[in-house]
């Protein structure tokens, strides 16, 4: 498995209840520094993601337009779009980034970010000219 194989699939993971709600597997898969800055605005140390995500309900989250980009050999940023279904039946969109670092022989988030969008918005996460994606 390529690196890039290897942090797409370790991020689609992230977005399954079973992992999100796995506080030690989210604890392995969190960089001991980790910072979020949320859709809503909000910073989350990694306490305090791993605390949210233990409340938080079942969602089912879709990842689109994935992208990834080695920063040196022992650092990536992905960016993708996900897409779920809110409480209220709404479609949700945020457009996410992560920046996974190698450590120990395992990947890690270091960062990630989410900014919401409209509907309206929609479009496609750019993809580099090489098509490294």
């Amino acid at each position: 498995m390529t690196p890039v194989e290897e942090v797409r699939a370790l991020e689609l993971s992230l977005l399954r209840e079973s992992v999100r709600k796995d506080a030690a597997r989210m604890g392995l898969l969190l960089a001991k520094e980790f910072c979020e800055f949320g859709a809503s605005g909000k910073v989350y140390s990694k306490a305090e993601v791993i605390a949210e995500l233990q409340a938080e309900h079942e969602r089912r989250i879709a990842m689109e337009d994935f992208f990834s980009q080695m920063i040196d050999s022992c650092t990536m940023l992905v960016r993708y779009r996900s897409v779920r279904e809110g409480e209220d039946g709404v479609t949700v969109e945020a457009l996410r980034s992560s920046v996974w670092v190698m450590r120990d022989g395992r990947w890690q988030i270091l960062f990630h970010q989410g900014t919401r969008i409209g509907a309206s918005a929609g479009g496609s996460v750019p993809v580099a000219a090489d098509g490294e994606s």
